[in-house]
């Protein structure tokens, strides 16, 4: 059965203060970071104390998305920061690291995929496991794009149902064609953006990626939204999704909100 994880910006507070109001009430948590010039949310060392305590309490594991702003496909991507992050957080022990290949829209597909893998090799050497290593489909790139990059490397993939929605496809096939490389499934609704809560999505969408999730995968399924209406009408919509694609509705008794 998988597991149910949110982010770590359901409250409008910091990190630590949403770590500690989630803990035991989902099973995983995404550290969601960013680093700009100005600001920047990157845990000192007495939060990542902390985090520590309160996974050790709670049971709730994190995985860890790595920072938005590293335009790791493009010609000069900032290895420095992906894994200064990776070393800091390795404590945790995180379930996985979310990357993001962008930032060379401007570059054809062959020198994109060759930077990718170029910042992934260097990323799995500070991982020291290159399966930590969760390469998510983005809304603007080819569902192919990812295929090449597991083809070419051991790393593993993150597949955003959001994203696929938004694109316009089925979530379905990628999810077959992925699943033993798959750790985590990232799902919001789509209406007119994404990250929405999953109770706008239509009943029968929504069933299809759950009967897939009861009877397949035992990763990690992260509601990736950003507020607590947005999680609890997601959680909501998906336990009746759940419980129409399953006799006993497993996922009901595995959930706290």
């Amino acid at each position: 059965m998988f597991k149910i994880g949110t982010t770590s910006y359901i409250y409008p507070a910091d990190i630590l203060t949403n770590v500690k109001k989630l803990a035991g009430k989902v099973h995983d948590i995404e550290l969601v970071l960013f680093e700009f010039e100005q600001e920047s949310n990157i845990p000192n060392s007495a939060v990542m104390e902390e985090l520590i305590a309160a996974s050790h309490w709670s049971g709730t594991s994190y995985t860890v998305h790595l920072p938005l702003d590293l335009a790791l496909a493009g010609a000069r991507p900032d290895i420095d920061k992906a894994t200064r992050v990776i070393d800091l957080t390795r404590s945790l022990h995180p379930a996985g690291y979310v990357v993001h290949l962008d930032g060379a829209d401007e570059l054809d597909m062959s020198k994109r995929l060759a930077n990718s893998l170029a910042s992934l090799k260097a990323l799995a050497h500070a991982a020291l496991d290159p399966t930590l290593l969760c390469v998510e489909n983005l809304e603007n790139e080819p569902p192919a794009f990812i295929d090449h990059i597991l083809n070419a490397m051991p790393v593993s993939t993150c597949v955003d149902i959001g994203h696929l929605w938004k694109r316009g496809a089925d979530p379905i096939p990628i999810l077959e064609r992925r699943l033993e490389r798959t750790r985590i499934v990232h799902l919001h609704g789509m209406q007119e953006r994404d990250h929405q809560s999953l109770s706008v999505v239509a009943p029968h969408e929504l069933d299809r990626v759950a009967e897939f999730l009861v009877h397949r995968y035992d990763g990690i399924v992260t509601i990736e939204i950003f507020s607590e209406a947005a999680l609890l009408g997601s959680l909501d919509a998906l336990r009746a999704s759940v419980a129409r694609v399953s006799e006993t509705g497993p996922l009901a008794s595995r959930l706290h909100f």
